[in-house]
């Protein structure tokens, strides 16, 4: 090679650096600053408006037309209908880059508020065929408020953006409504939620009780996978004073609970493989007197590991029907799964913590935490594109967070201090990712 040819290339290659340093130049954290104490307000009031107007899965309808309303506004693309009323936001930057995606859920569930709030829910809604008290007992108000932050402070850095946002706000997170064969995480996948563009990683948060602010999560698994579970009995109906004239399902539903709990507590080890295996419905009889010849069992199976799982419902499965052979009756046994295990990426798990830092303060991220048994659908996202699921501290000031409502009670709040620590921990993740050479 020449010496001009080779200063000729020189010269490019160095062009070729600065360029790529250019477009992933870091947007100062005073800047995001700025902008996240600028929307904080409206991010308070959407979230009491969504608060006050609750909506059960695949129903959030003015939700998502709040949610549509707001990203055509900022200039996005937006697609609605995806996943029944799911909303996709498409956000360009001004320069070239990955695709990142941020999710939020928008669903509430049929719970009678008890918080006293001035903007508490009085909202009601159909479920399995009977009018009832919706509410946002799991925090996803707050959730699709923040995200509505985080996309208007990202629209208004587009032009120092290299690479595309993708904000995803979710229906249904919590479990296909009954007749609906998915929810909503599975349903915007099959509709095309994660492509064109397709991310190459995502990204999400749930507040839960906890130290106002603070933020923890784990690699690999860190929420359990949850498997809903079904059991009928089949017996003879007689008179409550001659149970032995017939087969009595009263009496082996209680031995399937128990059977249950003793094959959770007793062959599972709990310091390895956290396991939960709850029946909570049980549905048999009309009348005092009568012992009648059907029993419906329901619960929730909660694992972390797919090996033991599948042997726990094998032999759960088996003894369930031991147990109503004993009696003379009949088992009808059903497993579905209502969301797969929560698997963070383990080197965007490594990569995150200290952009959380950032967002919630120096000694206000744990990255280590131990998993947690509640569920989510967001695990199916992750599946399909690298991710990581964080939870942020939302209990109110001076609560211990072990005495605090927990999501899906009556009582559960946010502590809205907590919003623009996570509209911060949305936006600095999307440009932090962005900016990696």
């Amino acid at each position: 090679m020449s010496i001009h040819r080779l200063l000729a290339t020189s010269a490019f290659a160095v062009a070729l650096t600065l360029q790529a340093g250019a477009v992933r130049a870091q947007v100062p954290q005073t800047q995001v600053e700025a902008a996240v104490e600028a929307v904080s307000p409206r991010v308070v009031a959407w979230r009491r408006d969504l608060h006050a107007n609750p909506e059960l899965g695949f129903n959030e309808t003015r939700t998502a037309a709040v949610v549509a309303e707001h990203l055509r506004a900022l200039g996005l693309e937006v697609r609605t209908g995806v996943g029944k009323t799911g909303v996709v936001g498409i956000l360009r930057g001004g320069l070239p880059g990955r695709t990142v995606a941020l999710r939020a859920d928008m669903d509430a569930l049929p719970v009678l508020e008890a918080t006293g709030l001035p903007f508490a829910s009085t909202a009601t809604g159909t479920y399995m065929g009977n009018t009832v008290p919706v509410a946002h007992a799991c925090g996803h108000d707050a959730h699709v408020a923040m995200l509505m932050g985080a996309a208007e402070v990202l629209a208004g850095m587009k032009d120092q953006i290299a690479g595309t946002v993708v904000f995803i706000f979710q229906p249904a997170e919590e479990g296909a409504p009954p007749g609906e064969p998915k929810g909503g995480a599975a349903l915007m996948i099959e509709e095309g939620a994660l492509a064109d563009p397709r991310p190459d990683a995502i990204f999400g948060l749930h507040v839960v009780p906890g130290r106002p602010g603070t933020m923890w999560y784990r690699p690999r698994g860190f929420m359990a996978a949850s498997d809903r579970i079904d059991i009928t009995l089949h017996g003879r109906q007689t008179h409550g004073a001659w149970p032995w004239k017939g087969v009595d399902v009263i009496s082996a539903s209680a031995d399937v609970i128990q059977t249950i709990n003793s094959l959770t507590a007793r062959t599972i080890d709990p310091t390895t493989t956290p396991t939960v295996f709850t029946i909570a419905t049980v549905d048999a009889g009309v009348r005092y007197n009568i012992i009648p010849d059907r029993a419906v069992l329901s619960g929730t199976l909660r694992t972390f590991d797919i090996a033991q799982r599948d042997d726990l419902v094998r032999r759960a499965q088996v003894a369930i029907g031991n147990v109503a052979e004993t009696y003379g009756a009949t088992a009808e046994f059903g497993v579905r799964q209502n969301a797969a295990l929560v698997f963070n990426d383990e080197a965007l798990s490594a990569w995150l913590a200290p952009v959380l830092e950032e967002a919630a303060g120096e000694g206000n991220v744990n990255a280590g935490a131990p998993p947690t048994t509640v569920a989510e659908d967001f695990s199916y996202l992750s599946q399909e594109v690298p991710g990581v699921f964080y939870h942020l501290g939302a209990s109110a000031d001076g609560v211990d967070p072990a005495t605090s409502p927990p999501n899906h009670s009556p009582g559960f709040d946010v502590n809205e201090t907590v919003l623009p620590v996570g509209v911060r921990a949305h936006v600095l993740t999307a440009l932090r990712f962005l900016e990696r050479p």
